[in-house]
């Protein structure tokens, strides 16, 4: 079974003191045209969830803003918020990161994780606790996970399947079998 993980983790504290409220979905760029549109540059693997009727979180503060419109222009998404009308008004925004609550992100099929749920698990091999899972690093052709043992020294572990043998986050516990050489 292959662990495959999806990159979202960004945000503040949630349920889980690592697991984040919020998800990052894009950056705000520029206004554009005349009726209060803006440009975002997309960071989701759904960029359908933003439309019409949802909220996105701006900024650090995570400020709540209604979305009245979307469209595509080439590999932007224009963004149109409710009480902003003109470029004037939506120039506030920009630059700001654009985030959705964690509790809209859809759910991934069986054996792929967020990367927001596998920070923080506990990694061990058979019984021998190595360390937490502190951060995903994606290489390209599979991703890393830095786990940091008692010590604060870092283990790179490769997420393919030979390597993950489980991952349970209801006992926040991540079960690997380490090939040759990677102590």
């Amino acid at each position: 079974m292959l662990n495959k993980a999806k990159n979202t983790q960004k945000g503040n504290a949630g349920s889980n003191k690592r697991e984040p409220a919020f998800v990052l979905v894009g950056k705000l760029q520029r206004p554009h045209g005349v009726n209060g549109e803006i440009t975002m540059r997309v960071d989701t693997d759904f960029p359908e969830r933003i439309r019409r009727g949802k909220t996105l979180y701006l900024g650090e503060d995570h400020v709540a803003h209604k979305v009245t419109g979307t469209r595509w222009k080439g590999d932007l998404m224009l963004v149109k918020f409710d009480g902003y009308d003109s470029p004037e008004a939506v120039s506030e925004l920009i630059n700001q990161m654009a985030f959705v609550s964690v509790d809209d992100i859809p759910a991934l099929p069986d054996g792929e994780y967020y990367h927001h749920q596998l920070i923080g698990l506990e990694v061990y091999e058979a019984d021998e606790y190595l360390g937490t899972l502190e951060a995903v690093l994606q290489t390209g052709a599979n991703d890393v996970y830095i786990v940091e043992d008692l010590e604060g020294k870092e283990l790179l572990i490769p997420a393919i399947p030979e390597v993950v043998l489980k991952v349970d986050l209801a006992d926040k516990r991540l079960e690997v079998r380490l090939l040759e050489g990677l102590r």
